[in-house]
C-alpha cells in the first residue's frame, strides 16, 4: 500500500468529522452565515500567504530538481493566484482587509513553516499536504452534494472542486508518495504524524470560522 493510502486511512475518522462540521454543511447549502464566511476569508488570506512561504522553504530543501520546481509553482499558485482569488472575494463579499490573526491561524502557521525549516524535508511535504488533499477532497463532496443554484459561495465551491487545483492535488500526492518510498520505516511515520497533525488543524481552522474566535486579551 502507497504511503498516502495509509494516511489517507488514518486520518478517515477526522475527514469524516470535517464533512459534517456546520461551517462545511452549511457552505454546501449556501445558508453559511456571511459574517462567518468573512472571517474564514481573512483568515484564510493571512494563512496562505504564509503556507506560501513554507512551500518556498521546502522547493529550497528539496533534493530532486523536479520536486525544487514543483514546490515553487505551489508557492507561486499560493501566494500569486489564491491571492487574486481572494482580493475577488474581498471585493464580492465586502471584507475588510486588516484583520488580526486568529490563534488557530497563527498556530497552523507556524507549525507549517517551523516544520518546513526545520524538520526533514519529506516530513515537511507532508504537514503540507492536508491543505492540497482535505481541501480539494470536500471540495468535490460539497460540488456533488449543492442543491441550491443560487449558492452564494458558489465560486469558492468551483475552485477547490476544479481540475486545474485537482492536477495540483495529484502531483502533490505522487510526490510525497515517491519520497516516502524512500524513507525509512520511523521516518514514514514521521510523515504520517506531520499529516495527521495538519489534518486535525484543518478542522480546527473551518471550525474557528464558525466561532468567530479570537485572542482573549
Amino acid at each position: 500500500m502507497k504511503w498516502s493510502e495509509t494516511t489517507w486511512e488514518r486520518i478517515k475518522p477526522i475527514y469524516s468529522e470535517i464533512l459534517n462540521m456546520p461551517f462545511i454543511t452549511k457552505l454546501t447549502d449556501g445558508s453559511l452565515p456571511m459574517e462567518q464566511f468573512q472571517y474564514y476569508i481573512r483568515q484564510d488570506s493571512a494563512y496562505l500567504e504564509n503556507f506560501g512561504r513554507a512551500l518556498s522553504l521546502i522547493a529550497a530543501r528539496a533534493h530532486e530538481v523536479e520536486d525544487i520546481l514543483s514546490f515553487s509553482r505551489f508557492a507561486e499558485g499560493a501566494i500569486v493566484v489564491e491571492n487574486a482569488l481572494h482580493e475577488s472575494f474581498f471585493k464580492k463579499y465586502n471584507i475588510e482587509k486588516n484583520t488580526q490573526i486568529s490563534p488557530v491561524t497563527h498556530h497552523y502557521t507556524h507549525y507549517l513553516k517551523s516544520t518546513a525549516a526545520l524538520d526533514q524535508v519529506e516530513i515537511a511535504m507532508a504537514a503540507v499536504l492536508p491543505c492540497f488533499w482535505i481541501y480539494k477532497a470536500v471540495g468535490d463532496v460539497i460540488y456533488n452534494n449543492q442543491n441550491n443554484l443560487e449558492n452564494p459561495y458558489k465560486k469558492w465551491i468551483e475552485t477547490y472542486s476544479g481540475e486545474e487545483f485537482g492536477i495540483l492535488v495529484e502531483q502533490a500526492i505522487t510526490i510525497c508518495d515517491r519520497v516516502a518510498a524512500t524513507c525509512t520505516t520511523v521516518q514514514r511515520e514521521r510523515m504520517h504524524e506531520a499529516f495527521y497533525t495538519a489534518t486535525k488543524l484543518e478542522f480546527m481552522f473551518w471550525d474557528s470560522a464558525s466561532n468567530l474566535s479570537k485572542w482573549s486579551f
